[in-house]
């Protein structure tokens, strides 16, 4: 078998504008199905995307032989429980991040793919597998900036729309369930560690109930992360990643775009090195990557003890707001 052959549960817009067709560029990703609740739905999304096939359930398509891996893009509430059907339905599972609303669901999750070690399974943070992030973990490796000590990162956009998921708070909705991941992704990424210590705060918006404003201090021991993300703040995201003898700042750390070169800038001393990146996607890198380890068998690039991981650090940041104190 040359092509992994995907299916994909619900039509959610991350999947069909963003990630089904990045896919489909990649060399060993062959999408041959999708499914809604309404079978309508998955037949316009099919011929949209020139998709062989369309199911009117999710369990149809769990059922079908002739799919090897599932990508879930389904809202957060519904992550943990489809990637366990997924599993006990024989096919490995790409399940968009966050990977379930707290820690246990995640310890759920990870105990169900410890009944099925043969099948693969992995939380999709693509923005591990672009090149820039992968040359900013080597700099710091490297001791390219000297003894790493602090990072600091910035994402936030605008969304006041009461009709929107994002903004529902009983389904996981929030700026840190769905971006302020990123920010913790990264300081765990960046550090090769865990943080000792956290220290949160979240305002909340008071029609939706769910934080719009969140800031955060990871203690690594050795150096510290701090990351402000907002639901509604004007768009912007940014990292910079500071030593004792330099620095590295990513332009646009999280939504690279896909047409265009990323800039990041290498600071030692007083020379400042900007770094252009080749043109890629990082949902096509993501898609091969995890295709390349069901076909030969081999470990996916983020085991998903990182994603376990790294809903414990949310947790902890909501009890340290909520209580006001250092978790």
């Amino acid at each position: 078998m040359k092509k992994v052959r995907w299916g994909i549960l619900s039509t959610a817009q991350i999947g069909t504008k963003t990630v089904i067709p990045a896919m489909q560029l990649g060399e060993y990703c062959d999408i041959v199905a999708i499914a809604s609740r309404q079978l309508a739905k998955a037949q316009a999304a099919a011929r949209q995307l020139g998709l062989p096939q369309a199911y009117g359930s999710y369990e149809e398509l769990l059922a079908a032989p002739d799919i090897d891996a599932v990508y879930i893009p389904l809202p957060n509430h519904m992550h943990v429980p489809w990637s366990i059907k997924t599993l006990n339905a024989g096919k490995h599972v790409l399940c968009e991040k966050p990977i379930g609303l707290n820690a246990a669901q995640a310890e759920e999750l990870l105990a169900a793919a410890k009944k099925h070690p043969q099948l693969k399974v992995m939380e999709a943070f693509m923005y591990r597998h672009h090149p820039q992030w992968q040359r900013a973990q080597q700099l710091v490796v490297e001791g390219r900036i000297g003894k790493l000590r602090t990072v600091q990162s910035f994402f936030s956009y605008y969304n006041a729309d009461s009709g929107n998921i994002r903004n529902t708070a009983e389904v996981g909705g929030g700026g840190l369930m769905d971006i302020g991941c990123y920010c913790i992704s990264l300081s765990r990424f960046i550090f090769g560690s865990e943080p000792r210590h956290v220290c949160g705060t979240m305002e909340y918006d008071p029609r939706f109930k769910t934080d719009r404003l969140t800031s955060g201090i990871l203690d690594f021991g050795d150096g510290t992360a701090t990351f402000t993300c907002s639901t509604q703040l004007s768009p912007y995201q940014r990292v910079n990643i500071y030593g004792t003898e330099g620095r590295i700042e990513i332009e646009i750390p999280f939504n690279a775009p896909p047409d265009r070169p990323c800039r990041m800038w290498h600071q030692r001393g007083a020379e400042i090195e900007e770094i252009a990146l080749e043109i890629c996607n990082h949902y096509t890198i993501q898609g091969d990557l995890f295709s390349q380890a069901v076909l030969h068998d081999t470990e996916v690039p983020t085991p998903l003890e990182d994603a376990v991981a790294n809903m414990r650090v949310i947790e902890a940041l909501i009890r340290s707001a909520k209580g006001g104190i250092w978790v």
